[in-house]
């Protein structure tokens, strides 16, 4: 029997060197990833895969990129969100939506608190599959934050679990494979460390716009022919 992984946890990287090498705007690489999210996901569903998880956008990324630039990606976002309200094969499936991270903090968006709110609510009651996008999402800053609520909560015996009660991504199981693309085999940001501690790592140098149907089938046939150690 093939084996899926539980949890699938995906960093793509490479929208706007995909989009400088085509001669394009960087805003177009962002437009052609977010059609990968969907696609890669509707996959991942069919084959099984329980849990996905897409960081969709760093908290660097909403606060250092140019204003042009965060403006088009909490606009595409804002579209993605609507797409999704309205998605027949997400009630189908029965997927559940979650959007984690700092982004409504940090867009100051009426609309995509709106909109982020309503399909978690939609979709709150689906069990089949769990569909989550980070979105002004920083490993370290959950750290911290979880710390931080550690000591006020006067934990006496922290341990792997009364510390994951504290994490934004508390709800998420432990991931069980990290997809990264984009030709740049490193982490950021502290990406959900607490989750990833005996994960399986992939780096490819597909960058996400070029990450297809075939792309993501390799990477699920070489994820088949690891062993699972959990560090031993």
């Amino acid at each position: 029997m093939e084996k899926i992984p539980y949890h699938i946890a995906i960093i793509p990287d490479g929208n706007r060197r995909w989009a400088r090498s085509k001669g394009l705007p960087p805003y177009e690489g962002h437009r052609e990833g977010a059609k990968r999210v969907h696609e890669i996901a509707e996959m991942g569903f069919e084959r099984g895969v329980q849990y996905i998880t897409v960081w969709g956008a760093s908290a660097d990324n909403l606060k250092k990129r140019s204003k042009t630039e965060v403006s088009f990606l909490i606009k595409l976002f804002e579209k993605e969100l609507k797409e999704i309200l309205n998605s027949e094969t997400l009630r189908k499936n029965e997927i559940r939506m979650r959007v984690l991270g700092k982004g409504k903090e940090i867009a100051k968006s009426k609309i995509l608190s709106k909109l982020i709110d309503d399909a978690e609510h939609d979709t709150a009651h689906f069990h089949k599959g769990n569909l989550t996008i980070l979105f002004g999402y920083d490993g370290r800053e959950e750290m911290i934050e979880a710390f931080q609520k550690g000591i006020t909560s006067h934990i006496s015996k922290p341990n792997y679990e009364s510390i994951k009660e504290l994490l934004w991504t508390k709800d998420l199981p432990s991931v069980d494979f990290v997809i990264r693309t984009g030709g740049e085999p490193h982490w950021s940001s502290g990406f959900m460390m607490w989750h990833t501690t005996d994960s399986q790592f992939y780096f490819t140098e597909t960058f996400w716009p070029a990450f297809g149907k075939k792309e993501f089938e390799k990477a699920l046939h070489e994820f088949t022919k690891r062993g699972h150690r959990l560090g031993a």
